[in-house]
């Protein structure tokens, strides 16, 4: 007869081992099988959560490790980083993992920032076309801004000066200043650029993929080359988000990049060069339409900062949290129709709703954010249709080449009536 073997668990220091008949019983010693139900799954339970935190704590070690890496990388090269998060990262991890990475990312260069600026002062930007101040007759409103309570006033802080412009040299149409809307940043810089639209006219431009491009609507992504010619070019900035970012409205002349929505905070450009700000909700614009840009809802509508839900990715860009801080920029314009760009390092929505209403904005919206998609260019003739270019601090991305010969995104420019 073949063998068998019979085991019997008992409890703890318990053993028993006998061969009756070729049957070999072994007792062997288990304790915890003796366990009740509700015990044994308690005990599991803790296992699993031990590993999960395991598990966890390697998941977040490791965006720490990225997001520190991306930060250095994002410092020496910007411009690659950008180009790589966009078009190798997102596809490989998903949106939503990168996201996240970008939100480490912010929160770590944020707070070391913050770190740093305990044991430094901080420093007024380094604006490349550095005007004589408000010497050349002009008819925008050029009052100084008051600064912060908060802390000393840097050099030239709240001042507005003016930007020589070869196309008017003697008079002033633009002028920029730079404040600091947060208290709890000193080193959080916004720059102000103020644009006389009895003087200049504002147009807009697809990119040659976004917004449109995603539902086969592809624009120029270039300043019309009408406008380039004529030596009347005079700025160009950054337009809204990409299409996955919201699919916010977009319409220049007689395309519909993209369809306006309801509720949310619209620039408008008409045929004569007047512009509005409004919370669009499906009324008729008009035939005398130029263009129109959405990107998200109102950041101040007629007089007061709307900023409310600041946290939310679909609506402020995809980033996680109410404090998220980056470089942000937005649009605005003033009572007397003065337009005005704001753009800093370090906001959030409501820093820079509060940037440009220090700057006399009554309306105003977000435009792109993040240290590579922020840009305002300054544009001066040299004849034959050619252009020095410059961007308005050394702390922004160049983007004149692009404006000129074919940009991705959407984007203003700024020309001469």
């Amino acid at each position: 007869m073949a063998s068998m073997f019979v085991i019997i668990r008992l409890p703890r220091n318990y053993a028993y081992s006998s061969k009756l008949n070729n049957i070999i019983v072994e007792l062997e010693i288990d304790q915890d099988s003796l366990k009740t139900e509700p015990e044994q799954t308690k005990q599991n339970t803790k296992s699993l959560r031990r590993s999960y935190i395991k598990i966890g704590k390697w998941i977040v070690t490791l965006l720490v490790i990225v997001a520190i890496s991306g930060f250095a990388f994002v410092k020496l090269d910007t411009p690659l980083a950008a180009r790589i998060t966009d078009k190798y990262m997102r596809p490989i991890f998903g949106d939503k993992l990168v996201i996240y990475m970008e939100k480490v990312f912010f929160d770590i260069s944020d707070q070391t920032t913050k770190i740093v600026y305990d044991f430094k002062k901080p420093k007024a930007p380094n604006f490349n076309e550095s005007g004589t101040g408000n010497q050349l007759p002009t008819f925008l409103n050029l009052s100084s801004i008051p600064v912060s309570r908060d802390f000393l006033p840097l050099p030239g802080e709240g001042v507005w000066h003016n930007i020589p412009l070869n196309t008017f040299p003697q008079k002033e149409v633009m002028a920029y200043t730079f404040v600091r809307p947060d208290p709890t940043r000193t080193f959080a810089i916004t720059s102000i650029v103020k644009m006389d639209t009895s003087t200049l006219a504002l147009g807009s431009v697809a990119g040659t993929v976004e917004p449109g491009g995603p539902v086969g609507k592809y624009g120029s992504g270039r300043v019309p080359k009408n406008i380039v010619q004529s030596g009347n070019l005079i700025a160009a900035f950054d337009g809204g988000f990409q299409y996955k970012d919201g699919a916010y409205g977009m319409v220049v002349g007689d395309t519909t990049y993209l369809p306006l929505k309801n509720n949310m905070g619209t620039i408008v450009g008409y045929k004569d060069g007047s512009i509005k700000i409004l919370d669009y909700s499906g009324e008729d614009l008009g035939k005398d339409v130029a263009f129109a840009r959405q990107n998200g809802p109102m950041l101040i509508k007629d007089g007061n900062v709307t900023v409310t839900d600041p946290d939310s990715i679909k609506v402020w860009g995809r980033v996680i949290g109410t404090d998220t801080f980056t470089w942000r920029s937005g649009i605005g314009i003033t009572a007397d129709g003065d337009l005005l760009f704001a753009a800093g390092n370090n906001l959030n929505p409501l820093t820079l709703a509060e940037a440009l209403k220090m700057a006399g904005a009554v309306n105003a919206i977000q435009l792109d954010i993040n240290p590579y998609w922020v840009r305002f260019n300054i544009f001066n003739s040299v004849g034959s249709g050619q252009y020095d270019s410059t961007p308005l601090n050394k702390d922004m991305q160049d983007g004149s080449k692009e404006y000129l010969n074919g940009y991705q995104k959407d984007f203003f420019y700024v020309y001469k009536k």
